[in-house]
């Protein structure tokens, strides 16, 4: 009786360490969660003539255009900005990556998130919802 009186508690620890585990690994990510939506990216083109911030979810927040622009036609503004927006779109990845290994390891759950937002900025960066 002994014998099963002793995995009896064994078995009821490790569903205490695991209910444990779970709670931390929750906590973490409710964590993470509200520390990424005060993420921001931002970029400037080469010469500083447009800079560009993006927010959490990678949607345009603030656009900066340096009188400069005046002087070239506007395709090749515009250009600038689509580029300087997905390079703002880059440093906002490089951010969740961080937040995300530094919360949650170097694991399957960082990596999950980090490929979440790859996905949708590049899946952003084909989208348009200008009506031509």
């Amino acid at each position: 009786m002994w014998a099963d009186e002793a995995a009896l508690d064994a078995a009821q620890r490790r569903l205490d360490e695991w209910e444990s585990s779970l709670a931390e690994q929750a906590e973490r990510a409710k964590m993470l969660s509200a520390r990424m939506r005060g993420l921001t990216g931002t970029a400037r083109n080469v010469d500083r003539t447009v800079e560009v911030t993006v927010d959490s979810a990678g949607l345009l927040i603030d656009l900066r255009l340096d009188e400069r622009t005046r002087q070239q036609s506007a395709a090749g503004t515009a250009r600038q900005i689509l580029e300087t927006t997905r390079a703002a779109g880059a440093d906002l990845l490089r951010q969740v990556s961080a937040a995300a290994v530094e919360s949650l390891g170097d694991g399957a759950s960082a990596q999950a998130v980090i490929d979440s937002y790859r996905s949708r900025l590049s899946r952003d960066e084909g989208h348009s919802d200008a009506r031509r």
